[in-house]
């Protein structure tokens, strides 16, 4: 994994983020508070008039916009919104793979829709794969750059529902660290950010939230992205954070321990010292 010592890169110039699942919620969320800090964002997302009404937003925050209605899951369309964003305004410097769905009830496996808990699955993983493939050759080409994952403590823990989505986390963050390890030294930086539990109308939609008093806030993930963006936790590439409990000090603060201990990855946890399974 990462060395802490390693000195963190520039931001990346142009500043330009591709947000995906940009048009509501967290998406919607992160794009504005890039725009706020400067960025040019491409908005891409399945609902026009959503992707729109965030674009209009983050204009008025002073930022460039590109809006792409695509589905992400689709190659053809991955490649064209990365494509028309590119277009737009310039290859991006960071990617916010964003988008993602859950199923539709909390029952156990047994109880669910295989094809439900695939399309989970489908949407969770084959999305940001694609979109990562298709920004891949332009940051590697500049240099380096730099690429968030929004994923979940569902990605680490056993639950009794919602079992795509916490499929679907691992093997995200197993995506973020393959990444982290194939071209941290070509210059990518890659990070598992989990939002926490933030009011939006997914986690409004979870049983599992029904007596929840208390929410992340939103700009507690924003500030975390802009963290990182910026190349302050760079040390941190490759690993997991959380919003609402990691700050950007706390983080710096322990940067070296957590490296040092190799911690905040997803592994397999041997049986002592000399047990050889991983």
């Amino acid at each position: 994994m990462t060395d802490s010592a390693t000195p963190p890169l520039p931001p990346v110039e142009p500043r330009v983020a591709l947000v995906t699942g940009a048009g509501r919620g967290i998406g919607r969320g992160l794009a504005l508070g890039l725009a706020e800090a400067g960025y040019a964002v491409g908005l891409v997302g399945r609902t026009r008039d959503a992707l729109d009404e965030a674009a209009r937003e983050c204009a008025a925050r002073g930022g460039a916009t590109s809006v792409v209605t695509a589905d992400l899951t689709v190659p053809d369309d991955a490649r064209g919104a990365v494509a028309e964003v590119t277009a737009a305004l310039g290859a991006p410097g960071l990617l916010v793979n964003n988008a993602g769905i859950i199923e539709s009830r909390e029952v156990p496996f047994g109880d669910d829709d295989p094809d439900d808990v695939w399309r989970v699955i489908e949407t969770n993983v084959r999305g940001p794969l694609l979109v990562t493939h298709a920004v891949l050759p332009a940051m590697l080409a500049r240099g380096g750059g730099r690429v968030v994952n929004i994923n979940s403590g569902s990605a680490h823990r056993v639950a009794g529902s919602y079992t795509g989505y916490g499929l679907s986390k691992g093997a995200l963050a197993r995506f973020t660290a393959m990444l982290d390890h194939q071209y941290r030294a070509r210059g990518l930086r890659v990070l598992d950010l989990a939002p926490g539990v933030v009011v939006t109308d997914m986690t409004r939609g979870m049983p599992v939230h029904d007596d929840r008093s208390e929410w992340t806030e939103l700009a507690d993930v924003v500030a975390l992205l802009l963290a990182f963006a910026e190349g302050r936790l760079d040390a941190l590439s490759g690993r997991f954070v959380r919003a609402g409990t990691d700050t950007e000090a706390s983080l710096l603060a322990d940067a070296d321990a957590i490296v040092a201990a190799d911690a905040r990855v997803l592994r397999l946890a041997p049986n002592g010292a000399s047990d050889q399974v991983a």
